[in-house]
């Protein structure tokens, strides 16, 4: 038997702040790439694509490392 630390709805809200923060940083981090990428002498499909690439990475392991507290939380 496991005992709830919240209630539900309040559960559902800080997992939506939970993802909504980690996709808040990777696009933060997706323009700093991109922006450095391009600065560095990158045409822009290529700095676009290098700021994809760490949107991508970063939101991944954010979304792990989420999924990760969700589970030591179940």
């Amino acid at each position: 038997m496991s005992v709830a630390l919240f209630s539900p709805p309040v559960y559902a809200l800080t997992l939506l702040a939970a993802v909504l923060a980690a996709a808040l940083l990777s696009l933060l981090v997706a323009v700093g790439a991109g922006l450095l990428a391009h600065w560095d002498g990158a045409s822009l499909p290529g700095a676009l694509f290098r700021a994809g690439t760490v949107f991508g990475a970063a939101m991944t392991l954010l979304c792990g490392l989420i999924a990760l507290g969700v589970a030591a939380t179940t």
